[in-house]
């Protein structure tokens, strides 16, 4: 069930994504009385093969435009009439043109029948953020709450940390939320360093210049988290928890003969009693009461936590939600773009930072929370305008730059490089989603 929902959510928020994204040029190419003669979501077609299994699961026409949803589920696309794309090659463009062909309009109209997919993703992102920020504020954990230490990772003790330090500061600044201490600007930063207070005395720990390699090789686990008391919030039915009888609102005070304070601590000690049964002491309602229950094989018992450090939230009006959800969504291109610098300076491997569709679907997490549902969409949404916008041929950045240089040239180049160049990112697009789908997933598999 877990994996259906995951599924579920990444492919509802890649089709509201995609859809949106078709329509930014569906859109401006209508505004420009330009003929779009299909506007489907997904393909009707075996991808990149427009010739191969050709047919939809619904479609209708309206006009000149046949709108339909297809049956390969990667993406979705617009087939604008005088274009060179994934549907039509030179040859199909061989007679003059007409007045209502994308390739009849002035360069600058086709620049933003282009960019307008780029646009709407934009648009959405902020959107997206911005409600968010005005409906949900910003939730955070003030650093003064989180009085009792960090629990590190492996990672996190490999970096230095050490159970119970208190960090104090980020690159030699004090900080007020805790959430600081993930900041993609300190974990991606040169020089990056925290100062924990550790039995009296202040520590520096070191970020290394390889610690995003080091991040995505330890999988979601933070590489530190607060050491937090906790109740127990939700159990989910038919899990190991519901079958043993633990409740919403108990406090699990021992596990077997040791005592329980911290949630990160409680969690590595069922890892170490995978498959095993065990005898929990949890109060509930002012008594003590003991229940027996067999840790699952993943070291879980089925339930989802309440900490009971005291969170804060920051209340924003509509106006000035706009700015920050703004601020949010141009930040993850930011992230995007220092991710690649890494990348091409050699700290970060190219095979440990990308991911294909189960570890987007995994991002999403194995619950349907609308917030963190939106959000995630709303993520995507900017990558995907980011990565749209990459140079490369097949991709609306691409024709972006070929559009650019007609504009400054005074010339378009012919249909047969256009043809050629489509086919060249083609075939780079391929090799890349081979590689995200299929190489790189047995390379993990097999510790490479």
């Amino acid at each position: 069930m877990e994996i259906l929902i995951m599924a579920g959510q990444m492919l509802l928020g890649l089709s509201i994504l995609v859809g949106l994204h078709e329509f930014g040029h569906f859109a401006t190419a209508k505004y420009f009385k330009i003929r779009v003669d299909k506007f489907y979501i997904f393909f009707d077609f075996l991808f990149p093969l427009p010739n191969v299994l050709n047919f939809a699961l619904l479609k209708k026409k309206i006009g000149d435009t046949e709108y339909g949803i297809g049956w390969f589920p990667l993406g979705g696309y617009v087939a604008i009439h005088g274009m060179i794309d994934e549907t039509q090659d030179a040859d199909s463009l061989a007679a003059e043109p007409q007045p209502n062909e994308f390739r009849a309009k002035p360069a600058w109209q086709r620049l933003i029948v282009m960019l307008g997919g780029i646009i709407m993703n934009v648009i959405t992102g902020v959107l997206i953020f911005t409600l968010l920020t005005y409906s949900q504020g910003d939730t955070y954990l003030p650093a003064s709450e989180v009085r009792y230490g960090i629990l590190p990772s492996k990672l996190g003790e490999e970096m230095g940390f050490r159970s119970g330090d208190k960090i104090v500061k980020i690159n030699g600044r004090p900080f007020t939320e805790f959430n600081e201490v993930y900041s993609p600007d300190v974990m991606m930063g040169s020089n990056s360093f925290y100062t924990v207070e550790r039995q009296g005395q202040l520590v520096d720990v070191p970020v290394p210049a390889n610690f995003l390699d080091r991040l995505s090789d330890q999988g979601p686990e933070r590489f530190v988290m607060p050491r937090n008391p906790f109740a127990v919030d939700r159990v989910n039915s038919g899990s190991p928890a519901a079958v043993g009888g633990l409740l919403p609102n108990d406090r699990i005070v021992q596990l077997d003969t040791k005592k329980v304070e911290f949630f990160p601590e409680f969690q590595k000690d069922l890892l170490a009693r995978a498959g095993k049964p065990v005898k929990l002491t949890v109060e509930r309602a002012g008594a003590m009461k003991t229940l027996d229950i067999t840790v699952d094989e993943e070291g879980h018992l089925g339930f989802f936590p309440k900490s009971l450090l005291k969170e804060s939230v920051r209340y924003y009006s509509f106006g000035e939600s706009v700015p920050v959800g703004a601020k949010k969504a141009f930040g993850v291109i930011t992230n995007q773009i220092t991710a690649f610098g890494k990348i091409f300076k050699g700290e970060a491997s190219f095979r440990k930072s990308v991911g294909g569709p189960w570890e987007i679907a995994q991002q999403y997490g194995p619950t349907w929370d609308w917030v963190w549902f939106w959000t995630m969409t709303g993520m995507l949404s900017m990558v995907l305008a980011f990565m749209n916008l990459l140079p490369i041929p097949a991709l609306d950045g691409g024709h972006v730059v070929f559009l650019l240089y007609e504009m400054v040239a005074g010339r378009k180049p012919s249909d047969k490089f256009m043809e050629n160049a489509q086919k060249v990112g083609m075939m780079l697009l391929l090799t890349l989603m081979a590689f995200v789908l299929i190489i790189n997933p047995i390379l993990k598999k097999i510790g490479i």
